[in-house]
Protein backbone atom coordinates (compact mmCIF):
# COMPACT_ATOMS: atom_id res chain seq x y z
CA UNK A 1 0.00 0.00 0.00
CA UNK A 2 2.91 2.22 0.56
CA UNK A 3 4.14 1.92 -2.78
CA UNK A 4 1.32 2.58 -4.08
CA UNK A 5 0.57 6.05 -2.23
CA UNK A 6 4.89 6.53 -2.92
CA UNK A 7 3.52 6.30 -6.69
CA UNK A 8 0.50 8.31 -6.29
CA UNK A 9 2.46 11.25 -5.27
CA UNK A 10 4.75 10.78 -7.81
CA UNK A 11 1.90 11.03 -10.60
CA UNK A 12 0.57 13.91 -8.91
CA UNK A 13 3.89 15.31 -9.06
CA UNK A 14 4.50 14.75 -12.89
CA UNK A 15 1.13 15.88 -13.85
CA UNK A 16 1.48 19.14 -12.01
CA UNK A 17 1.36 22.43 -15.06
CA UNK A 18 4.71 24.86 -14.91
CA UNK A 19 4.13 27.78 -12.61
CA UNK A 20 2.25 30.74 -13.95
CA UNK A 21 4.22 33.48 -16.40
CA UNK A 22 3.14 36.68 -14.59
CA UNK A 23 4.27 36.03 -10.91
CA UNK A 24 6.87 38.13 -10.47
CA UNK A 25 9.77 38.24 -8.01
CA UNK A 26 9.51 42.23 -7.20
CA UNK A 27 11.36 42.92 -3.75
CA UNK A 28 14.16 40.73 -1.44
CA UNK A 29 15.52 42.04 1.83
CA UNK A 30 18.09 40.79 4.22
CA UNK A 31 17.81 41.51 7.47
CA UNK A 32 20.96 40.67 9.77
CA UNK A 33 20.52 37.67 12.70
CA UNK A 34 22.77 39.59 15.60
CA UNK A 35 20.26 42.03 15.80
CA UNK A 36 18.10 42.30 19.37
CA UNK A 37 14.31 42.51 19.53
CA UNK A 38 12.53 44.94 21.65
CA UNK A 39 11.75 42.81 24.37
CA UNK A 40 14.58 44.04 26.61
CA UNK A 41 15.41 40.97 28.05
CA UNK A 42 19.42 40.80 27.19
CA UNK A 43 20.45 38.57 29.73
CA UNK A 44 21.97 35.51 28.37
CA UNK A 45 19.72 32.48 28.42
CA UNK A 46 20.98 28.32 29.54
CA UNK A 47 23.74 28.31 25.87
CA UNK A 48 24.86 31.73 26.45
CA UNK A 49 22.70 33.24 24.20
CA UNK A 50 21.09 36.87 24.92
CA UNK A 51 17.82 36.10 25.29
CA UNK A 52 16.47 38.97 23.02
CA UNK A 53 18.21 37.71 20.07
CA UNK A 54 15.85 39.06 16.73
CA UNK A 55 15.88 35.62 14.78
CA UNK A 56 13.77 32.78 13.54
CA UNK A 57 11.01 34.88 12.93
CA UNK A 58 10.61 33.91 9.16
CA UNK A 59 8.77 30.72 10.19
CA UNK A 60 5.78 32.60 9.87
CA UNK A 61 4.33 35.74 8.49
CA UNK A 62 0.91 37.44 8.76
CA UNK A 63 -0.80 40.71 6.92
CA UNK A 64 -2.41 42.87 9.86
CA UNK A 65 -4.66 44.42 7.52
CA UNK A 66 -3.54 47.88 8.43
CA UNK A 67 -1.09 49.66 6.03
CA UNK A 68 2.35 47.87 5.59
CA UNK A 69 1.96 46.10 9.16
CA UNK A 70 2.93 42.41 9.45
CA UNK A 71 3.18 39.99 12.36
CA UNK A 72 6.11 38.02 12.66
CA UNK A 73 6.53 34.77 15.18
CA UNK A 74 9.52 33.00 16.21
CA UNK A 75 9.81 29.40 17.13
CA UNK A 76 11.65 28.40 20.35
CA UNK A 77 14.03 30.13 19.95
CA UNK A 78 18.21 29.45 20.10
CA UNK A 79 18.96 25.82 19.90
CA UNK A 80 22.07 25.54 17.79
CA UNK A 81 24.44 26.30 20.25
CA UNK A 82 25.28 22.68 21.88
CA UNK A 83 25.19 22.85 25.33
CA UNK A 84 22.73 20.19 26.97
CA UNK A 85 21.45 17.19 24.59
CA UNK A 86 18.82 15.79 27.06
CA UNK A 87 16.86 19.69 26.27
CA UNK A 88 17.70 19.01 22.36
CA UNK A 89 19.76 22.26 23.43
CA UNK A 90 16.77 24.56 23.77
CA UNK A 91 16.35 27.11 26.58
CA UNK A 92 14.34 29.00 28.78
CA UNK A 93 14.05 31.74 25.70
CA UNK A 94 10.31 33.33 26.30
CA UNK A 95 7.73 32.92 23.07
CA UNK A 96 6.50 36.25 21.39
CA UNK A 97 5.71 37.50 18.36
CA UNK A 98 7.10 40.97 16.39
CA UNK A 99 5.10 43.47 14.77
CA UNK A 100 6.88 44.62 11.90
CA UNK A 101 6.47 46.83 8.70
CA UNK A 102 7.42 46.24 5.66
CA UNK A 103 7.18 48.74 3.36
CA UNK A 104 7.85 48.28 -0.95
CA UNK A 105 9.08 51.39 -2.74
CA UNK A 106 10.30 52.02 -5.78
CA UNK A 107 13.65 51.16 -6.91
CA UNK A 108 16.21 53.52 -8.76
CA UNK A 109 16.20 53.73 -12.25
CA UNK A 110 18.79 50.28 -13.36
CA UNK A 111 17.95 48.01 -10.32
CA UNK A 112 17.65 44.35 -10.45
CA UNK A 113 14.02 44.64 -9.26
CA UNK A 114 11.69 47.11 -9.45
CA UNK A 115 11.27 47.72 -5.65
CA UNK A 116 13.15 47.58 -2.26
CA UNK A 117 11.66 46.47 0.51
CA UNK A 118 12.43 47.84 3.67
CA UNK A 119 12.27 46.03 7.41
CA UNK A 120 11.14 48.05 10.80
CA UNK A 121 10.77 46.28 13.88
CA UNK A 122 7.87 48.47 15.22
CA UNK A 123 7.46 45.70 18.65
CA UNK A 124 7.97 42.75 20.39
CA UNK A 125 4.97 41.20 22.64
CA UNK A 126 5.61 38.00 24.76
CA UNK A 127 3.56 35.47 25.22
CA UNK A 128 1.75 34.13 28.19
CA UNK A 129 -0.84 32.04 29.87
CA UNK A 130 -3.58 33.65 32.39
CA UNK A 131 -3.36 30.02 34.34
CA UNK A 132 -0.32 28.34 35.20
CA UNK A 133 1.78 25.95 33.18
CA UNK A 134 3.67 23.18 33.94
CA UNK A 135 7.80 24.16 33.33
CA UNK A 136 10.62 21.90 33.53
CA UNK A 137 12.74 21.38 37.06
CA UNK A 138 16.14 20.64 35.24
CA UNK A 139 16.13 17.13 37.11
CA UNK A 140 17.27 15.39 33.54
CA UNK A 141 18.82 12.47 35.00
CA UNK A 142 21.59 11.00 36.90
CA UNK A 143 24.47 13.15 35.10
CA UNK A 144 24.77 16.42 37.49
CA UNK A 145 26.80 18.28 34.54
CA UNK A 146 23.41 18.22 32.33
CA UNK A 147 21.45 19.26 35.51
CA UNK A 148 19.50 22.71 34.56
CA UNK A 149 17.97 24.80 37.01
CA UNK A 150 14.24 25.08 37.09
CA UNK A 151 12.89 26.26 34.13
CA UNK A 152 10.43 29.02 35.43
CA UNK A 153 11.26 32.58 33.53
CA UNK A 154 12.31 35.13 36.72
CA UNK A 155 10.25 37.15 34.47
CA UNK A 156 6.65 35.56 35.90
CA UNK A 157 7.06 36.69 39.52
CA UNK A 158 7.73 40.07 38.54
CA UNK A 159 4.85 40.59 36.10
CA UNK A 160 2.78 37.83 37.61
CA UNK A 161 2.44 36.06 34.92
CA UNK A 162 2.82 32.40 32.85
CA UNK A 163 5.12 32.93 29.99
CA UNK A 164 5.06 30.25 27.19
CA UNK A 165 8.86 28.85 26.80
CA UNK A 166 10.91 26.71 24.16
CA UNK A 167 12.71 24.81 26.78
CA UNK A 168 11.37 20.69 25.91
CA UNK A 169 10.98 19.54 29.37
CA UNK A 170 8.13 22.16 30.13
CA UNK A 171 5.38 19.58 29.98
CA UNK A 172 3.59 17.59 32.82
CA UNK A 173 4.34 13.88 32.64
CA UNK A 174 1.26 12.87 33.47
CA UNK A 175 -1.09 14.16 30.10
CA UNK A 176 -0.55 13.81 26.67
CA UNK A 177 1.12 16.59 24.58
CA UNK A 178 -1.93 18.36 23.64
CA UNK A 179 -2.44 19.11 26.88
CA UNK A 180 -2.61 23.04 26.95
CA UNK A 181 -1.21 23.31 30.64
CA UNK A 182 2.40 22.13 28.90
CA UNK A 183 4.40 25.57 29.33
CA UNK A 184 6.56 24.08 26.00
CA UNK A 185 5.38 26.14 22.98
CA UNK A 186 6.90 25.77 19.20
CA UNK A 187 5.06 28.08 17.38
CA UNK A 188 5.37 27.81 13.64
CA UNK A 189 2.03 29.15 12.44
CA UNK A 190 0.22 32.43 12.52
CA UNK A 191 -2.72 34.47 11.40
CA UNK A 192 -4.42 37.30 12.66
CA UNK A 193 -8.58 37.38 13.23
CA UNK A 194 -10.68 39.66 11.28
CA UNK A 195 -11.18 42.42 13.85
CA UNK A 196 -7.16 42.72 13.84
CA UNK A 197 -7.37 42.23 17.98
CA UNK A 198 -6.33 38.28 18.29
CA UNK A 199 -3.75 36.01 16.99
CA UNK A 200 -3.60 32.28 16.41
CA UNK A 201 -0.88 30.24 16.22
CA UNK A 202 -0.07 26.51 15.85
CA UNK A 203 2.92 25.09 17.52
CA UNK A 204 4.58 21.69 16.95
CA UNK A 205 5.35 20.56 20.67
CA UNK A 206 1.44 19.79 20.81
CA UNK A 207 0.34 19.81 18.20
CA UNK A 208 -1.56 23.04 19.80
CA UNK A 209 -3.19 25.78 18.22
CA UNK A 210 -3.92 28.88 20.88
CA UNK A 211 -5.68 32.10 20.21
CA UNK A 212 -3.73 34.98 21.82
CA UNK A 213 -5.01 38.73 22.81
CA UNK A 214 -3.09 40.64 20.40
CA UNK A 215 -2.44 43.78 22.26
CA UNK A 216 -1.20 41.77 25.29
CA UNK A 217 -0.04 38.50 24.27
CA UNK A 218 -2.10 36.66 26.85
CA UNK A 219 -3.68 33.48 25.80
CA UNK A 220 -7.69 33.28 25.81
CA UNK A 221 -8.74 30.31 24.25
CA UNK A 222 -7.35 26.48 23.48
CA UNK A 223 -8.76 24.62 20.34
CA UNK A 224 -8.62 20.60 21.32
CA UNK A 225 -7.38 18.47 18.83
CA UNK A 226 -7.86 14.86 18.31
CA UNK A 227 -5.62 12.45 20.80
CA UNK A 228 -4.32 10.83 17.90
CA UNK A 229 -2.25 14.14 17.14
CA UNK A 230 -0.40 14.09 20.17
CA UNK A 231 2.06 11.82 21.71
CA UNK A 232 1.17 9.71 25.03
CA UNK A 233 4.53 9.31 26.23
CA UNK A 234 6.81 13.13 25.82
CA UNK A 235 10.41 13.13 27.04
CA UNK A 236 12.32 16.14 26.85
CA UNK A 237 14.79 14.25 24.09
CA UNK A 238 12.67 14.50 20.60
CA UNK A 239 14.34 11.04 19.27
CA UNK A 240 13.42 9.49 22.78
CA UNK A 241 10.20 10.61 22.17
CA UNK A 242 9.66 9.25 18.55
CA UNK A 243 11.09 5.75 19.57
CA UNK A 244 8.95 5.65 22.88
CA UNK A 245 5.64 6.65 20.76
CA UNK A 246 3.68 4.78 17.84
CA UNK A 247 1.19 7.31 16.88
CA UNK A 248 1.07 11.26 17.24
CA UNK A 249 3.11 13.86 15.55
CA UNK A 250 6.69 13.51 15.47
CA UNK A 251 8.81 15.33 17.69
CA UNK A 252 9.40 19.05 16.25
CA UNK A 253 7.63 18.11 13.03
CA UNK A 254 3.89 19.15 14.30
CA UNK A 255 1.68 21.87 12.94
CA UNK A 256 3.79 23.78 11.03
CA UNK A 257 1.89 26.05 8.87
CA UNK A 258 -2.03 28.05 9.36
CA UNK A 259 -4.28 29.59 7.40
CA UNK A 260 -7.45 31.76 8.33
CA UNK A 261 -10.54 31.67 5.84
CA UNK A 262 -11.09 34.87 4.21
CA UNK A 263 -14.23 35.75 6.07
CA UNK A 264 -12.15 34.55 9.44
CA UNK A 265 -14.61 31.51 10.13
CA UNK A 266 -12.32 28.44 9.95
CA UNK A 267 -8.53 27.95 10.97
CA UNK A 268 -6.70 25.27 8.69
CA UNK A 269 -3.38 23.95 10.06
CA UNK A 270 -0.93 21.90 8.15
CA UNK A 271 1.42 18.99 9.75
CA UNK A 272 4.86 19.11 8.49
CA UNK A 273 4.85 15.32 8.24
CA UNK A 274 3.04 12.39 8.40
CA UNK A 275 1.81 11.30 11.77
CA UNK A 276 3.38 8.39 13.23
CA UNK A 277 0.61 5.85 12.50
CA UNK A 278 0.28 7.31 9.26
CA UNK A 279 4.05 5.95 8.38
CA UNK A 280 5.66 9.01 9.92
CA UNK A 281 9.11 9.95 8.27
CA UNK A 282 8.65 7.31 5.41
CA UNK A 283 5.31 7.94 4.11
CA UNK A 284 3.83 10.97 1.81
CA UNK A 285 0.22 11.04 3.28
CA UNK A 286 0.06 14.62 5.15
CA UNK A 287 -3.07 15.31 7.79
CA UNK A 288 -4.45 18.85 7.14
CA UNK A 289 -7.16 20.19 10.10
CA UNK A 290 -10.02 22.41 9.26
CA UNK A 291 -11.18 24.21 12.48
CA UNK A 292 -14.36 25.97 13.16
CA UNK A 293 -13.26 29.17 15.57
CA UNK A 294 -16.47 29.61 16.86
CA UNK A 295 -17.33 26.04 17.75
CA UNK A 296 -14.01 23.95 17.58
CA UNK A 297 -15.57 21.70 15.56
CA UNK A 298 -12.60 19.90 13.27
CA UNK A 299 -12.93 18.90 9.77
CA UNK A 300 -9.46 16.56 8.37
CA UNK A 301 -7.57 16.20 4.75
CA UNK A 302 -5.02 14.74 3.27
CA UNK A 303 -1.82 16.36 1.30
CA UNK A 304 -0.02 14.32 -0.62
CA UNK A 305 4.10 15.52 -0.30
CA UNK A 306 6.09 15.03 -3.21
CA UNK A 307 8.32 12.84 -1.58
CA UNK A 308 8.99 11.31 2.20
CA UNK A 309 12.09 13.47 1.72
CA UNK A 310 10.13 16.55 1.88
CA UNK A 311 8.27 18.75 4.82
CA UNK A 312 4.98 20.82 4.19
CA UNK A 313 6.30 24.49 6.03
CA UNK A 314 3.43 26.95 5.55
CA UNK A 315 -0.42 27.39 4.12
CA UNK A 316 -1.87 30.42 3.04
CA UNK A 317 -5.89 30.94 2.22
CA UNK A 318 -6.93 31.56 -1.31
CA UNK A 319 -10.85 31.47 -0.62
CA UNK A 320 -12.66 28.99 1.86
CA UNK A 321 -11.14 25.95 0.48
CA UNK A 322 -8.12 26.61 -2.09
CA UNK A 323 -4.86 27.28 -0.50
CA UNK A 324 -1.38 27.64 -1.22
CA UNK A 325 1.22 25.16 0.38
CA UNK A 326 5.10 25.97 0.93
CA UNK A 327 6.43 22.61 -0.09
CA UNK A 328 10.76 21.78 0.49
CA UNK A 329 13.77 19.37 0.93
CA UNK A 330 16.01 20.06 3.53
CA UNK A 331 18.33 21.54 1.79
CA UNK A 332 20.41 24.73 1.46
CA UNK A 333 22.75 26.96 -1.09
CA UNK A 334 23.44 24.51 -4.26
CA UNK A 335 22.20 21.55 -3.25
CA UNK A 336 19.02 22.98 -2.67
CA UNK A 337 16.51 20.92 -4.96
CA UNK A 338 12.97 21.77 -3.99
CA UNK A 339 11.69 24.77 -3.20
CA UNK A 340 8.26 24.88 -4.40
CA UNK A 341 4.49 26.75 -3.66
CA UNK A 342 1.61 24.47 -4.22
CA UNK A 343 -2.11 25.72 -5.15
CA UNK A 344 -4.24 22.94 -3.39
CA UNK A 345 -8.27 22.52 -3.25
CA UNK A 346 -9.54 20.64 -0.60
CA UNK A 347 -13.37 20.69 -2.29
CA UNK A 348 -12.92 16.97 -3.67
CA UNK A 349 -11.04 15.73 -1.21
CA UNK A 350 -11.98 12.51 1.23
CA UNK A 351 -12.69 13.81 4.84
CA UNK A 352 -10.97 11.86 7.25
CA UNK A 353 -12.31 13.43 10.20
CA UNK A 354 -11.79 10.93 13.22
CA UNK A 355 -10.03 8.77 11.58
CA UNK A 356 -6.97 7.79 13.92
CA UNK A 357 -5.86 5.45 10.95
CA UNK A 358 -5.92 6.31 7.58
CA UNK A 359 -7.77 4.26 4.87
CA UNK A 360 -6.20 2.57 2.12
CA UNK A 361 -8.50 4.42 -0.30
CA UNK A 362 -8.60 7.95 -0.21
CA UNK A 363 -8.65 11.04 -2.33
CA UNK A 364 -6.33 13.68 -1.74
CA UNK A 365 -6.40 17.71 -2.22
CA UNK A 366 -5.99 18.56 -5.31
CA UNK A 367 -2.59 19.90 -5.94
CA UNK A 368 -1.08 21.72 -9.02
CA UNK A 369 2.44 23.67 -9.13
CA UNK A 370 2.09 27.85 -8.13
CA UNK A 371 5.97 28.99 -7.71
CA UNK A 372 9.45 27.49 -8.20
CA UNK A 373 11.19 29.63 -5.99
CA UNK A 374 14.17 27.93 -7.80
CA UNK A 375 13.02 28.83 -11.06
CA UNK A 376 16.09 30.55 -12.81
CA UNK A 377 14.05 33.93 -13.68
CA UNK A 378 13.80 34.71 -10.48
CA UNK A 379 17.72 34.49 -9.61
CA UNK A 380 17.52 33.05 -6.03
CA UNK A 381 19.28 29.54 -6.54
CA UNK A 382 22.54 29.66 -5.25
CA UNK A 383 25.21 29.56 -2.41
CA UNK A 384 23.56 31.40 -0.13
CA UNK A 385 19.67 30.16 -0.82
CA UNK A 386 18.36 29.05 2.95
CA UNK A 387 17.09 25.49 3.79
CA UNK A 388 14.17 26.82 5.69
CA UNK A 389 11.53 28.77 3.48
CA UNK A 390 8.77 28.66 5.95
CA UNK A 391 6.38 31.57 5.91
CA UNK A 392 3.46 32.80 3.12
CA UNK A 393 1.56 35.79 3.17
CA UNK A 394 -0.59 37.96 1.15
CA UNK A 395 0.06 41.61 1.62
CA UNK A 396 -1.57 44.32 0.04
CA UNK A 397 -2.11 45.07 -3.55
CA UNK A 398 -0.12 47.02 -5.77
CA UNK A 399 -0.15 48.66 -9.16
CA UNK A 400 2.49 48.10 -11.39
CA UNK A 401 2.69 49.74 -14.84
CA UNK A 402 -1.25 50.82 -14.21
CA UNK A 403 -2.18 47.15 -13.88
CA UNK A 404 -3.73 46.23 -9.84
CA UNK A 405 -1.41 43.27 -8.20
CA UNK A 406 -1.84 40.84 -5.56
CA UNK A 407 1.44 40.34 -3.41
CA UNK A 408 2.78 36.92 -1.62
CA UNK A 409 5.41 37.60 0.89
CA UNK A 410 7.97 34.85 1.82
CA UNK A 411 10.23 33.97 4.30
CA UNK A 412 12.89 32.07 5.83
CA UNK A 413 13.90 30.47 9.29
CA UNK A 414 17.17 31.46 10.17
CA UNK A 415 17.21 29.24 13.33
CA UNK A 416 18.66 32.14 15.26
CA UNK A 417 22.00 32.03 13.64
CA UNK A 418 24.14 35.17 14.02
CA UNK A 419 25.97 34.83 11.23
CA UNK A 420 22.72 33.77 9.26
CA UNK A 421 20.66 36.41 7.76
CA UNK A 422 16.34 36.11 7.76
CA UNK A 423 15.27 36.89 4.10
CA UNK A 424 12.03 38.36 2.98
CA UNK A 425 10.78 37.73 -0.82
CA UNK A 426 7.61 39.16 -2.65
CA UNK A 427 5.87 38.25 -5.23
CA UNK A 428 3.43 40.01 -7.70
CA UNK A 429 1.09 38.06 -9.28
CA UNK A 430 -1.80 38.90 -11.84
CA UNK A 431 -5.33 38.46 -10.86
CA UNK A 432 -5.57 35.58 -13.85
CA UNK A 433 -2.97 33.66 -12.36
CA UNK A 434 -4.63 33.68 -8.35
CA UNK A 435 -8.42 33.16 -10.04
CA UNK A 436 -10.64 32.97 -7.07
CA UNK A 437 -8.41 34.65 -4.56
CA UNK A 438 -10.68 36.14 -1.72
CA UNK A 439 -8.44 39.02 0.82
CA UNK A 440 -9.03 38.48 3.97
CA UNK A 441 -11.94 40.44 4.87
CA UNK A 442 -10.30 42.56 7.99
CA UNK A 443 -12.64 44.96 9.98
CA UNK A 444 -10.69 46.70 12.15
CA UNK A 445 -7.23 48.91 11.67
CA UNK A 446 -5.52 47.32 15.24
CA UNK A 447 -1.69 49.10 14.92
Amino acid sequence: MRNAIAMLALLQVLAIPAAQAEIDLIARHSVPGSLSDLSGLAGPLESGVPGNLLGGYGSSIAYTGAGNLFVVVPDRGPNANPYNPLVDDTTSYINRFHTMELRLTPAPRGSALPYGLSAVLKSTTLLSSPTPLAYGTGALGTDAARTLASGVPQLNSINNTFYFTARTDGFDPGRPSTYPGNARFDPEGVRVSNDGKRLFISDEYGPYVYQFDRATGRRIKSFVLPDYYGVGTQSASGEKEVSSNTSGRIANRGMEGLAITPDGSKLVGLMQNPLLQDGGRKDVRNRIVAIDIATGALEEYVYLLASSQNVASEIVAINDHEFLVDERDQREGTEAAFKKIFRIDLSSATRVTGMERLPADLTPAAKTLFLDLLDPRYRLAGKDFPQKIEGLAFGPDIVMNGRTRHTLYVTSDNDFLAEQPSHFYVFAIDANDLKGYEPQKFTGQVR
